[in-house]
């Protein structure tokens, strides 16, 4: 776990201590001790100065690690509520002149490939696998297997539920095809988009992260 910029600080304080302390610790020194107390005295001021370079970069590399972790507990949250208003979410209703031929409401795939985060590279899910692996290290050493199979699990899903919604946008120009056949798809897709959902779960629970 990466320390926090103020703990940081405390340490490079406590670091630097001895080179002001030292001025008066021995009165006497010949050329050898001195030259010792010198090198000790350059050797921290160097440990000091490239802690505080480092300091930036810790601070945004936790930034960056924080803002993984919230992607995926938003990206967890809209699944729940995708699938708890699956029907809603996977339908479009007409209004106006769009009323006048055909049904006033229809299925659509879209809202599913939305929530998978396959349409807005803003989606808290868009590219959701590398955003695990960017916090394996946070992960325990005897769960580091579980973890990876629930990527796996969690990717695997997310693009055959992707791939269902894909075939579903189509399935009504197919020949042979018609309403009920987009309706097949959505309600396969449905079921990769539970798995995901799980598999995500498993991950989050593993780099214990609350919903």
């Amino acid at each position: 776990m990466l320390p926090t910029t103020e703990g940081l600080a405390v340490i490079l304080c406590l670091i630097a201590a001895p080179t002001s302390i030292s001025a008066w610790s021995v009165p006497k020194t010949n050329s050898h001790q001195t030259r010792t107390l010198n090198n000790r005295r350059a050797l921290l001021q160097t440990i000091a100065t490239t802690s505080l370079v480092l300091l930036p970069s810790i601070a945004t590399a936790a930034s960056s690690q924080e803002k993984d972790k919230q992607n995926l507990i938003a990206g967890y949250n809209r699944l729940n509520y995708l699938l708890d208003h699956w029907e809603a979410e996977t339908t479009i209703c007409k209004t106006g002149q769009e009323t006048t031929f055909g049904d006033v409401c229809e299925r659509t795939p879209v809202k599913v490939q939305e929530y998978l985060g396959y349409k807005s590279m803003n989606d808290p899910l868009f590219k959701a696998d590398a955003t695990m692996l960017r916090l394996k290290n946070l992960v325990p050493s005897d769960r580091e297997e579980e973890f990876y199979e629930a990527i796996d699990r969690y990717t695997q899903n997310a693009e055959e539920a992707n791939g269902m919604a894909f075939v579903s946008s189509w399935g009504e120009a197919n020949p042979g095809g018609g309403k009920d056949r987009v309706q097949l798809f959505i309600e396969r897709s449905k079921k990769n988009v539970i798995e995901s959902r799980d598999g995500l779960k498993t991950v989050m629970d593993i780099l214990g992260l609350k919903p």
